[in-house]
């Protein structure tokens, strides 16, 4: 049984004067946070609000890179990309976050891909291995945040990245033990008890249960709630008064005890 557990949420995903999601509620609520860099959402100004009300509440904060997409919100695939611009894409993304967090005197402790930028390296290796390249040549000791039993996994432990596998509080899963496209219904869930029941099942057993039913065994060192799901504050509260009265801790996951590097990370099933 995990006592310990990570609470993150992707935030910073406005753009200009276009608002999405509730970020100064969610930072409350969490205990790390993925900023949006500039690719698929938000701004140099953005990021600087975002990292700054992170800051003031000591949470943690990664780089949450995606494909350069902002009219597809980063969730549609862009085929055809080398290996190189891959990690040019990530790095380039995860060096603009570190200027803004150094700018507003905090630091960049974690690395967590995007939408479908996720979804491809989960089953591609070309890709997965890209983004774990590109996370080591910028710094080593960033704590890569992969999709638990994904080809995200053994790209990180191929790098020698210390990692935080992550479960989803409001997506399905499949049988195959990622995450049903949102294209298809019942894949993002909305209601909040629902999904609070189901987290402290995930933490405490160690495995997700899929659309079908299936019992998947996964290692849960963070789970996300998305900042842009609807009722995502109140899903967040939820969950995190859930967890506390479970018994289960929720603190960052840099300092957890469940982080390991290398080949102990793979989870089994």
């Amino acid at each position: 049984m995990t006592s310990t557990v990570d609470l993150n949420c992707d935030l910073g995903e406005s753009f200009g004067p276009w608002e999405m999601g509730n970020d100064a509620a969610m930072i409350e609520l969490a205990t790390s946070v993925n900023v949006a860099c500039g690719f698929h959402a938000g701004d140099a100004d953005i990021m600087r609000r975002t990292v700054e009300m992170a800051k003031a509440k000591g949470v943690s904060i990664g780089a949450h890179p995606g494909y350069r997409d902002l009219h597809g919100f980063g969730r549609r695939p862009v085929p055809g990309m080398k290996s190189s611009e891959i990690e040019n894409l990530v790095a380039y993304q995860i060096g603009a976050l570190q200027a803004i967090a150094t700018a507003a005197g905090h630091k960049v402790t974690h690395v967590k891909a995007h939408g479908a930028l996720s979804n491809v390296a989960c089953e591609d290796d070309m890709t997965a291995n890209a983004i774990a390249s590109a996370i080591k040549a910028v710094d080593p000791s960033l704590i890569f945040v992969v999709l638990a039993n994904s080809k995200l996994v053994t790209a990180g432990e191929k790098a020698n990245l210390s990692m935080a596998h992550e479960v989803f509080a409001d997506r399905a899963y499949g049988d195959d033990g990622l995450l049903v496209s949102r294209s298809k219904p019942g894949a993002v869930l909305h209601d909040p008890k629902v999904i609070a029941d189901r987290v402290v099942r995930m933490v405490q057993d160690g495995a997700v249960i899929s659309v079908t039913g299936k019992i998947m065994k996964m290692r849960t060192d963070t789970v996300c709630i998305h900042g842009d799901t609807a009722g995502a504050v109140e899903i967040a509260r939820e969950v995190r008064n859930a967890l506390d009265a479970a018994g289960i801790t929720v603190a960052p996951f840099k300092t957890a005890s469940v982080i390991r590097t290398g080949g102990s990370t793979a989870c089994p099933g």
